[in-house]
């Protein structure tokens, strides 16, 4: 006997995920909607008698809550449809492409009374719990800056460039581990391939209350994988690999010293060198702890860890991105030509 009864909407790459984990636990019953035909007789050929339908008004009735797993565009038409029928919602990143729509899921859910969930998994990694350990407890000293850089020969998205697609992931770490979101972005942003959406872009976020700079790279196309973030403290420095198979998280007893000196021939600073040292971190994957976490909202009612008004707050700095990326910020200049 089924205890809780939850749709995904979308059988795409993030959907299939959320299928496969969600059928694991035990008391879900999981129904499957997409309006791709192949698509459903893809979910059902893998996860055997699943119901599966080509829309979400066929089934609303009959779920407790539903994953939105679509393209960002439709992200808050079908959270808003579940929730004017009382549904609890986890929406994947980033929970609307607008902060209008952002804050009319917020503004929704609380009047509902419904869970409103957005799916920053990496709030959920143990690897990120102990790199945030680690800078909590003062061992790296104070946070000079933090760099993070998530690459790779991507899926290029049809209707978000790749700072809505990729940066999310970005904004929600930083901001977890400092406990603070930022007041100011600057933007470099290009598109190298189509004609809609920028591929490759660089961001930099201020935190003001913990006087750092966060520097992010999102690229659809790089030929390398990369999935890092490096914390740079005045004692040491710490180096989150998510490819990693067994040390994601390294600390390192580097650092770099300033000296006074009147000799301009002099170096400036002075390097130390040390251990480099990889904490146990006890696996678990994201998506079942963030997955079972929804559950868990849903059956006791209390809040999720990462509710809407989190995934709003993302929302604003990716809104922010695109103020900072406007054509009339960027700097011109004029070229000199080729040296005779």
């Amino acid at each position: 006997m089924y205890s809780l009864r939850i749709g995904v909407a979308g059988y795409g790459y993030w959907g299939s995920k959320h299928v496969r984990v969600l059928s694991g636990l035990p008391g879900v019953e999981v129904t499957v909607v997409d309006a791709d035909e192949s698509r459903l007789a893809e979910a059902q050929r893998v996860h055997g008698p699943i119901v599966a339908v080509s829309s979400l008004d066929e089934c609303l009735d009959e779920l407790d809550g539903v994953v939105v797993a679509v393209p960002p565009a439709a992200h808050a038409p079908l959270a808003l449809a579940a929730l004017d029928a009382g549904k609890g919602v986890l929406v994947e990143k980033p929970l609307a492409t607008t902060v209008a729509d952002a804050e009319t899921m917020v503004e929704r859910a609380r009047a509902r009374n419904c869970c409103l969930m957005v799916g920053h998994t990496f709030e959920y990694n143990p690897a990120v719990w102990k790199l945030k350990e680690i800078i909590d407890s003062g061992e790296l000293g104070k946070i000079l800056y933090i760099d993070t850089a998530r690459l790779d020969l991507g899926r290029y998205q049809n209707d978000c460039n790749v700072i809505w697609d990729l940066a999310p992931h970005d904004i929600s770490i930083v901001s977890y581990l400092l406990d603070e979101m930022p007041d100011e972005t600057s933007v470099w942003a290009r598109r190298h391939i189509g004609r809609r959406h920028a591929d490759v872009a660089y961001l930099r976020m201020t935190f003001p209350r913990r006087e750092v700079s966060a520097y992010v790279h999102v690229s659809w196309l790089d030929p390398c994988k990369v999935r890092r973030v490096t914390v740079v403290g005045e004692r040491k420095m710490a180096v989150y690999n998510d490819l990693s198979d067994n040390e994601r998280v390294r600390v390192y007893d580097i650092g770099v010293d300033a000296l006074e000196s009147d000799d301009v021939h002099a170096m400036p600073v002075s390097y130390r060198t040390g251990d480099i040292v990889s904490p146990y971190i006890q696996h678990a994957e994201p998506l079942l702890v963030q997955d079972t976490h929804f559950v868990e909202s849903l059956t006791t009612g209390r809040a999720p860890a990462t509710p809407g008004e989190r995934g709003l707050e993302v929302v604003r700095v990716l809104a922010s991105t695109d103020e900072a990326a406007a054509p009339a910020t960027a700097g011109r200049f004029r070229s000199l030509g080729t040296a005779s």
